[in-house]
């Protein structure tokens, strides 16, 4: 039907006396524009219930959330076989060992390093960061030869994570980091690349200061991302780390908050003129929430490199203090570890289904939660317990009400 009917839209173009090209040029955007090309369409269940997916259906899921394309052949072959759900009549049931088995398969052909970007890199900001060009050339020149090694750099550490089944807690602090020979002598690491045992031109390097480098918070990466052109900024990096790594969320700015110049006023520090800034009784009741994550890690400059004798202790608004990549470490571990846990869970669960999260969702994430605290907080004790949930395995009715319906 769908071929019969653009095959008609053809001859319609040619009736309306447009030569061949160009009816195939409005051919192709016609399909080109269309919502099942657009969009990852399922046919809706005309029942009032929620039901399984098909297989067809589950492959799909699957091979989007961890791959972010299209089943491969394998999995194409298992679910034409009828080897992901079990169809009986209207009755159907989840093969939970089998979807399991795909799910580690896939992880370990590609998948890793896919998700590592779709959803690590966005989770953090930093998705296609060696397109960045937002640094003073003039201050950084180096920055544009770097770019490429300092996302890689990240890339890398998520896909160990994936591959290797690693605890999501390093990334608040790991005792090891990925260091090519370019971002070693970046990071003043070059000795320690030299005597790694790994091989290779990237390589797991480890044990490494955890003062100063391993997990996200030390990455050039969040660092620079987080930096503005000409000066670091611990404004955006504590906010950084406020929402995106604890799913905190600031009130909007009151109306006339003066902005901050790009590059620092003759004698004044980063710190000086966040201080500064931060005074004002109209900002403070936000700047106190985030500025000491920042300033926690104004050991670092803009392209993430080791500052000279910083200015680093700080108090946070419970009252604890810190000081550096360390305290900060800390701090996270300890007091924040069940906020950090639960934002992860929320941003997988959220891009793994394609949709905004909703209260009916909170008892998986509850079981997410759960599911890595069991496991040594392992990334795949998650990625299993979503995988098999009903949210990911079934679909709604026709006559029930959609998640995007007010």
């Amino acid at each position: 039907d769908e071929e019969n009917e653009l095959l008609q839209f053809y001859d319609h173009l040619r009736a309306a006396e447009l030569d061949h090209e160009a009816s195939v040029r409005l051919l192709l955007s016609r399909i080109l524009a269309a919502p099942d090309f657009l969009f990852k369409l399922e046919t809706e269940w005309p029942g009032q219930e929620a039901r399984l997916v098909d297989n067809q259906e589950m492959a799909s899921r699957l091979s989007f959330f961890l791959l972010s394309s299209l089943p491969d052949q394998e999995l194409l072959d298992v679910a034409d076989s009828g080897q992901l759900v079990s169809i009986a009549g209207d009755r159907r049931q989840l093969n939970r060992e089998e979807i399991l088995r795909q799910t580690r398969r896939m992880m370990g052909q590609g998948g890793a390093g896919r998700l590592a970007v779709q959803f690590g890199c966005q989770w953090l900001h930093v998705r296609g960061f060696d397109q960045q060009n937002d640094k003073n050339e003039k201050l950084f020149p180096e920055f544009a030869d770097l770019r490429d090694d300092m996302y890689n750099e990240t890339i890398q550490f998520f896909t160990h994570l994936l591959t290797e089944d690693r605890s999501i807690l390093e990334m608040l602090d790991a005792e090891y980091v990925w260091l090519n020979p370019t971002l070693s002598s970046h990071y003043g690491m070059e000795e320690a690349y030299q005597q790694s045992d790994s091989t290779g031109t990237w390589r797991r390097v480890s044990p490494v200061d955890r003062n100063l480098r391993g997990g996200v918070l030390g990455m050039a990466t969040v660092l620079a991302s987080q930096s503005g052109a000409s000066r670091t900024s611990p404004i955006l990096r504590g906010n950084w780390i406020y929402e995106t790594l604890l799913g905190q969320k600031l009130p909007n700015p009151p109306a006339g908050v003066p902005v901050l110049p790009d590059e620092l006023p003759v004698g004044l520090s980063a710190r000086e003129l966040i201080d500064k800034h931060s005074s004002d009784p109209a900002c403070a009741n936000c700047h106190i929430r985030i500025d000491p994550f920042g300033i926690a890690l104004e050991q670092f400059d803009v392209l993430g490199r080791l500052r000279p004798n910083p200015d680093t202790r700080t108090r946070l608004e419970d009252g604890s203090e810190m000081e550096g990549l360390r305290g900060l470490k800390e701090y996270l571990l300890e007091k924040r570890q069940s906020d950090f846990v639960a934002q992860f869970c929320r941003k997988l669960l959220g891009f793994a289904l394609g949709r905004p999260l909703q209260l009916s969702d909170e008892p998986l994430l509850r079981q997410m939660q759960q599911s890595l605290q069991e496991n040594d907080y392992r990334i795949m004790a998650a990625v299993e317990t979503l995988v098999v949930s009903p949210q990911f395995t079934m679909k709604r009715g026709q006559s029930m009400t959609s998640p995007l319906d007010p």
